[in-house]
């Protein structure tokens, strides 16, 4: 395989995401989940000087568990992908 080629695969443990997870805008504030989603718990977590809530989501089409952090002070902060 080709380092192009490798590059457009997906990595091995996010092949079994759904479409809309799959469509989710990763490391970015504000970016939209999906209808499927499905809040769990949140928590705060210190962030240099402030506090940043992250909520914790889990897909109910492929069961995929993300995170979701707001941090008004990072732009580069939103969803991340747990496990899926």
């Amino acid at each position: 395989m080709t380092q192009d080629q490798n590059a457009a695969a997906p990595a091995a443990n996010e092949s079994t995401l759904c479409a809309p997870c799959a469509g989710i805008q990763r490391h970015w504030r504000r970016a939209p989940g999906h209808a499927e989603l499905v809040q769990a718990n949140n928590r705060q977590e210190a962030r240099g000087a402030h506090t940043v809530t992250v909520t914790r989501y889990r897909c109910d089409h492929c069961g995929a568990i993300w995170d979701y952090e707001n941090n008004r002070a990072d732009q580069r902060t939103g969803w991340s992908l747990v496990r899926c």
